[in-house]
């Protein structure tokens, strides 16, 4: 369970400098000012030269990858709450890497957030702690 957290933790993080990053870079773009498809080709192809934008699509994509990993070794009603972390560390990032203001309302709605992930990461102890320990008997015997 402790390499699963510690994946779990970075990836959140990876994914929060992500999104900060695609943020910041579509600043720079000045974003999608009206949505014509003029407008949508103009964003994309200054995007594909944005380093941030770059930068924030390579770790969505690393991130995207420990959560495959996540899910290939937990439940998925596990896993996908558990994500939700990453609300904490893209706020912190919002608020000190973008310069955000973050209202208390919306650092209450983020902790609401992440108790309702800690209840299930702790139904997944409780459930390990309760599971019916494997015994070294075979249910075969040989002949």
């Amino acid at each position: 369970m402790a390499k699963f957290v510690i994946i779990l933790v970075a990836a959140a993080i990876i994914e929060s400098i992500g999104v900060a990053l695609l943020k910041w870079g579509l600043d720079d773009l000045q974003g999608v000012r009206e949505i014509t498809v003029s407008e949508i080709v103009r964003v994309a192809k200054s995007g594909v030269t944005n380093v941030k934008i770059i930068g924030g699509v390579a770790l969505e994509a690393v991130f995207f990858g420990a959560l495959l990993y996540m899910m290939s070794t937990r439940a998925v009603s596990l896993v996908w709450p558990l994500t939700s972390l990453g609300f904490i560390f893209t706020t912190l990032a919002a608020q000190f890497i973008l310069h955000e203001k973050v209202t208390a309302t919306r650092w209450a709605g983020v902790l609401l957030i992440a108790i309702g992930a800690g209840l299930t990461g702790y139904s997944e102890a409780v459930k390990e702690l309760t599971a019916p320990q494997p015994t070294n008997s075979t249910p075969f015997r040989s002949q």
